[in-house]
């Protein structure tokens, strides 16, 4: 009985967390600036990959293999605002029409870059 209660848990996490990645990669295409792109690629990133792993952590068990998965769960959730922040600085340092439409403050940065 608890196999079923165990397996049921588990899959349902992991439908769930492929509904929210195929919801965000429809965003993916959707959405026309890359900062909203950017927001969608961040929920599949986070809450997506998330509820897959944690789906196969019950679906394995709490073992070793469980171990593993909650480092991979850790790993992405201290990636993924790194290469966000990142990609967002840059998009504010290149983008011309993001400046037009959007209120950026002027920095002085090291290294002699403005």
């Amino acid at each position: 009985m608890i196999e079923w209660i165990r397996f049921i848990v588990g899959s349902l996490c992991i439908i769930c967390g492929l509904v929210i990645a195929v919801i965000a990669a429809f965003g993916l295409f959707k959405f026309k600036f890359a900062m909203n792109r950017m927001h969608a690629a961040a929920i599949t990133d986070t809450l997506g990959i998330l509820m897959v792993l944690l789906g196969l952590i019950v679906l394995r068990g709490f073992c070793f293999d469980s171990l593993k998965l909650g480092l991979i769960i850790l790993f992405f959730w201290f990636a993924s605002p790194v290469s966000s922040h990142l990609l967002a600085g840059m998009e504010v340092e290149i983008s011309d029409r993001f400046k037009d439409n959007c209120e950026v403050e002027e920095t002085e940065r090291k290294g002699g870059r403005t």
